[in-house]
């Protein structure tokens, strides 16, 4: 099969590697019908050490099932599923929490020899425990929106929940990626009245403003954040969907005492503002990376129906042979988010 390997920092290849094979009784091997390249992606993009193996890049597809090993039940060779962008059990304790993100036999795609989803197939370890079966056809119009929820839709959601946003709520949403942009429909969904969108990109924030943004705010740092205490006041619920240290400043200049700030952006800091002037505020830090399986069988009826329309994140599709292409692309800021199709 053919898959994206990313061999240092801006060296993304698309080389032949041996098609996947059952491993364990608890595999499926699903093969890719839609890919994606992540934000997240590219922080190794533009820093990953140069190395002689590469590594097996992608962690959002969809596909269909052609083989299930031993133990694995309620899928079948022919089954249209979604994989969350980590794989896990289901079972074990903190999958009952709700926290597959933390399963005791769960892991990261790309990793320990497991595929990446940027390929023509992939061996899916916990397959029962991991893919959700859709039920749509291969050639449906919702397969962006069904991809959308094996990561950037179930985050901009756990960005949400962990905030705590409920009806009435005026809610800041920093950054104008396709997280934080699934982090206004979520905020939307959840109830919220009013909804900032800090970003700078007029084409992404008027998306944002189709999916439920209030105000949008373009201006960054000590302007950023007195306009925004301009507009509202300071804000009780901020979901921070970038990662670094400034996007982390502003939350905490525009959150009011006592509100909540959810981390959602993988953090490109070690250290933060957690001194006593933060801690005299009594601000809630939370967040983090998200149990995307505890959250798609609740977030599937709305995509459905309709009711929320993530998909619309991919403003380009590439194929799979193009992947280099995509991730220069999103690196320039060109593309908001590449869809890849093998």
């Amino acid at each position: 099969m053919r898959a994206a390997l990313m061999y240092g920092a801006g060296d993304v290849r698309v080389e032949v590697r041996p098609d996947p094979k059952i491993a364990q009784p608890t595999d499926a091997v699903v093969r890719v019908v839609a890919s994606c390249v992540c934000g997240s992606d590219l922080w190794p993009y533009a820093s990953m050490p140069a190395t002689d193996t590469g590594r097996p890049m992608g962690h959002e597809f969809l596909g269909i099932i052609e083989d299930t090993g031993a133990d694995v039940t309620g899928l079948t060779a022919g089954d249209l599923v979604v994989a969350p962008f980590t794989y896990s059990d289901n079972t074990c304790d903190y999958c009952a929490k709700g926290l597959h993100i933390s399963c005791r036999h769960g892991g990261r795609y790309g990793f320990d020899g497991v595929d990446g989803g940027q390929g023509e197939a992939v061996r899916v370890p916990q397959a029962a425990g991991t893919v959700v079966k859709l039920p749509v056809n291969v050639d449906s119009a919702l397969l962006p929106s069904l991809l959308a929820l094996s990561d950037v839709m179930t985050t901009g959601h756990h960005g949400a929940v962990t905030a705590g946003v409920g009806r009435g709520d005026t809610v800041l949403v920093v950054g104008d990626g396709a997280v934080g942009l699934c982090a206004v429909i979520a905020a939307k969904r959840l109830g919220a009245e009013r909804i900032v969108l800090a970003g700078r990109h007029e084409a992404r924030t008027d998306l944002g403003r189709d999916f439920g943004a209030t105000d949008v705010v373009a201006a960054r740092g000590e302007e950023g954040i007195a306009r925004i205490r301009e507009l509202t006041g300071g804000v009780d619920k901020v979901i921070e969907a970038v990662g670094t240290r400034q996007t982390l400043d502003t939350a905490l200049g525009a959150v009011r005492d006592g509100g909540t700030i959810s981390r959602l952006g993988v953090p490109q800091y070690e250290e933060g503002p957690i001194g006593p002037a933060v801690f005299m505020r009594n601000i809630i830090l939370t967040g983090g990376a998200s149990p995307a399986r505890a959250y798609i069988e609740q977030l599937l009826p709305d995509v459905l129906n309709g009711a929320i329309a993530p998909g619309r994140v991919f403003d380009q599709t590439f194929s799979l042979d193009q992947t280099p292409i995509a991730y220069q692309a999103m690196a320039d800021r060109q593309v908001l988010k590449a869809l890849i199709r093998p």
